[in-house]
Formats: structure tokens, sequence, C-alpha cells
């Protein structure tokens, strides 16, 4: 299975670029984020998005309300039992976002040249040359040469639906701006993004709260994207606050690194968070253009060595319009997966988008071709140099299964884990093949009922590069004998085959535990 495929370091031949690609169960083993909205959320498009490799779906509370993203998550959970394709749940919060406030919702003009008065007063209407805003702090936190950015919903970065701003003069709370370039602002929403200032709000506001103490709570939500987190104090509060709410102090939380404060604080920041979203947006306008790469690619190696997932956003914005992604974006898709990228965040191209169902198919294809020439090799060698000796029971377990099952060329490593960590630590060695985690579920109890662990495990594993979940059933005892090994064993074999992943006379290497000891194990399969 794996023999074929080239490196990019080696002369790649123009006949095999040329070769159609073949299609595969699993579209790709980075995975694939998709924001639920306006132009995807019914049960046919929802359905079309899960068929084409979405595996999580994004509800954004930046816009919408509760009752719009309920009604979405009940058609996402009907696509779910029709197409029997898992999907997690993210909740991106609001944040400490600036937004201007256009009640009439008519369109704003902005001449270049001209001057526009950014006022807290929210009671004034918009105009070509007052834009009211939802911070009044704003006049304290700028000074005269700041670059202030507008933009619609998820910043278009197209100069005809977004302003460059620059900073003249504060007036008591107003703050005067020279506009930098024409553009129309359609729509009722548009973000302000300061270049490079601190802005004094909560990470985690009081709406931000309030949302995930109703909606998170009822929909048991498995992922929090926390916008704009700047320290480590912000994971730290937000966990605190998910901790007193029931089944949600198991929702993993992922750090939105959107300006230069998360970047300063970036490696404190990694420690606390279970995964991090490289927020491209608003990053590409506090950075200098040329600078954003560098981060990227920095921040993507220190949480691949972390073994913590990393998720690139921004990546197709064309599509948003468009059936076909620039040639540019197609290659920064498949940049972001050699980069070492867990999955790709798709925003306005599913949320508002007018091709939710192609752009998902697409990023997924891009993906796939880029798996096949990544150098799992090198990445291999760094890892286990980075992590050093004395390795841990468990790194040295999951690094020999993915070793191992890359030497006898398997098509499957199959893994028993409950917590899901044993997985995630084998997906951190990123192996060539799919990993098969299967959640053994276990019995808990609050005192007042009992009820069964695994199912959180299963779907936060739907973000984690190669993994791929399925739960075990919970009448097989939690207690790891050789007799509930077999069983499980035989039904994970049985869904690979039926999923095209295993076929007769195949190897699989098998990772589990027997007694107090750990296991690998290699299996030939007969016909």
């Amino acid at each position: 299975m794996v023999s074929s495929h080239l490196l990019l370091e080696e002369p790649i031949r123009m006949a095999s670029i040329l070769e159609p690609s073949k299609p595969n169960f699993f579209p790709a083993m980075t995975k694939i984020i998709g924001t639920l909205g306006q132009k995807s959320s019914s049960v046919e498009i929802i359905s079309g998005c899960l068929k084409a490799g979405m595996s999580v779906a994004r509800f954004d509370f930046s816009w919408g309300d509760a009752k719009f993203h309920q009604e979405t998550l009940e058609n996402l959970k009907v696509a779910i039992k029709s197409t029997k394709k898992l999907c997690a749940v993210m909740l991106d919060t609001v944040g400490p976002e600036l937004q201007v406030i256009n009640k009439t919702k008519h369109s704003i003009s902005l001449q270049a040249d001209s001057f526009v008065v950014l006022t807290p007063d929210q009671d004034k209407e918009a105009t070509s040359n007052l834009l009211p805003i939802n911070f009044s702090g704003l006049s304290q936190a700028v000074k005269p040469g700041d670059t202030i950015f507008i933009g619609q919903y998820l910043f278009t970065g197209s100069e005809t639906t977004s302003v460059w701003l620059e900073v003249t003069e504060v007036k008591g709370e107003d703050v005067v701006c020279l506009i930098k370039n024409s553009a129309t602002l359609a729509g009722s929403l548009y973000t302000l993004h300061v270049s490079q200032i601190h802005i004094d709000l909560p990470t985690l506001t009081d709406k931000d709260k309030e949302v995930i103490s109703t909606w998170g709570v009822r929909n048991n939500i498995d992922f929090l994207s926390l916008s704009y987190t700047r320290h480590a104090e912000d994971v730290r509060h937000a966990r605190e606050f998910l901790s007193n709410l029931g089944d949600l102090s198991q929702t993993q939380i992922f750090a939105k690194i959107e300006n230069v404060e998360g970047l300063t604080h970036f490696d404190e920041i990694l420690q606390e968070a279970d995964g991090i979203i490289l927020s491209r947006g608003n990053l590409g306008i506090d950075l200098p253009p040329e600078k954003v790469f560098l981060f990227q690619k920095a921040a993507v190696h220190k949480c691949n060595m972390a073994g913590k997932p990393a998720v690139v956003t921004r990546v197709v914005d064309s599509m948003t319009d468009n059936l076909r992604p620039t040639r540019a974006e197609a290659t920064d898709v498949a940049n972001a997966v050699l980069d070492g990228s867990d999955a790709i965040l798709l925003g306005a191209e599913t949320l508002r988008g007018l091709y939710p169902v192609d752009t998902i198919s697409v990023v997924g294809k891009i993906c796939a071709e880029a798996e096949k020439v990544y150098n799992q090799d090198v990445y291999f060698k760094k890892t286990v140099k980075y992590v050093g000796e004395p390795m841990t029971h468990l790194e040295s377990i999951a690094s020999s299964a993915v070793r191992a099952a890359i030497k006898v060329k398997a098509s499957v490593i199959i893994c028993f884990t409950s917590s899901g960590r044993a997985a995630r630590l084998i997906a951190k060695y990123r192996p060539t093949m799919p990993v098969l985690s299967v959640v053994i579920p276990r019995l808990k109890t609050n005192q007042l009922r009992w009820t069964f662990s695994g199912a959180f495990e299963a779907r936060q594993s739907l973000i984690v590069r190669g993994l791929f979940p399925m739960l075990a059933d919970p009448r097989h005892p939690a207690e790891p004998t050789n007799a509930t090994n077999e069983s499980v064993l035989k039904v994970a074999l049985d869904h690979g085959k039926a999923s095209g992943v295993i076929k007769p006379h195949d190897r699989v290497v098998v990772c589990q535990k027997v007694g107090d000891a750990s296991v690998v194990k290699i299996i030939e399969l007969e016909d």
C-alpha cells in the first residue's frame, strides 16, 4: 500500500502526476472542520458535507442565535444517522470581538482619502462618515498612526468588501480615521480588528458563558474553540468554567491564536490547551504578510512535538463564490498538510459559501495527495529525537507500533483505548496508514446514575490526523482479558474490512493492553 508512494525529496515522475487519484474510504487522513450556517444548515447539504469528508461541525456564535444553531444541530444528527458517518461538535466563542453596529443593514460606501469616525455610541446610525462600534475603550487603546481593519464576516480580504483605516486623531471616546481604500460594507455584521493592540475585554465573555452553559450543556459539545486566546490563564479560566458544567468537564479546549499577544505566549498556551487553531484571518492582519508562514510552520511543529492537534484556517477563500480554488490556495492546503497540520478549518467557505460540499471534497482530495508524499521517515526520526530518552512507557509503545506498521507495510493500526490517549500518541508519530481507535467504554457513576464513558473520547479523535474511531460494545467488560480483546478485535477487523481498509492477506498491527502490560502485535490475515 505504501511502497509506491514517492516522497517530495525524490524526483517525482510526471506520469505519476497525471495518474488519476484513487478513491479511498477515508477521503484523507487530515481532518476537515466545516462551519455550518446559512448555506449549510439543511439535512441534505450536511449529509453531503459528511460524505465528502467533514468530521467536525463548527457552530460559530459570532452570528446567528441559539435557536438557529439548535435547528442546524438537529439536522446534523439526522444526517449522521442517515450517512452513518461520525461527526463531532465544536462551539466557537465570540470572545472580545469588536463589531461595527449597522442597525439599518443598508450598504455603507467608504471612499479612499476621506475620514470616518468610530464611536461607541450605538444609538447612532451607521453612515459613510460615522460607524458605531460595540466597545467603549477603543479611544484609550489606540493612538494616531495605528492600523484598523474592518471586514465582513470572517475577513474576506477582498479590497472591495473590507477597508483599512489609519487612526489620525482621538476625540474623547471617538476615534477619527483616514480611509486607505474605497470599499462597500454590505450586510449587518462586520468585525473590526486593531493591529497589535491589546483590547481590554475578557477572553470568555458573559455572552459566551451563557451560550456554553445553555446550548453547550444541552448538546454535550466535544470541543470549545476559545477565540482570541492571549494567555495560558485564558485556557485555565475556560477549563475551570467547563469543569462545573457536568459532562462538559470532558470538553476539549482549542486555543484560537489570532493576534500577536497569543503568538507571544504561544508556548504556555500550548501547554494548557488540548489543541491549537491558527486563525490566519486575524493573524494575517496583526503580522506583516511575510511573517505569517513562519509562525504557521513554527506553531504546527510545536503542536506536533507536543502531540496536540494543530488546525489551520482560511485556506480556500475563493471557493466561497467559485467552484475551484486558486492555484495558490491549492498549494497552500497541501503545504499545511506537509507542515504537519491535523485539520483544516473551513469558515466562510461552508458557512455562507455557494459550494460547501464541493469545497470539502476539493480540500479532502488535495490533503490526500499531499499525504502520499509526506516524508514520514524524516518526521519519525525528528519526533523520536525530540522526545529523547528515556521515553515514557506509553510513548515507547506508540512509536514502536508505528515503526512496526511501516516496516511490515501494514494496512492499518488498531489501537484499544479507553481515554483515547494511546491512540493520540500513535497518531503523533504520523503513521502512513489509518489508525482505527477502538474506544472501550467504561462504566462510571456520579452517585445518582450509572453511565458509560467513551462517546466523548471517540468523537474527540475526529480532529486528529489519521485517527478513525469506533466505539466498542459496552457489553464487553472493560477489564482487558484475552477473550475480551479477541472478540473486540474481531469487531474492529470486520469494521475495517467493511470499510475497505483491510483486505485478505493484509498485515495489521494491534496495540492493546493485556493485564498490566501494553503489547504490540502483528497479525497476518487469511482469506
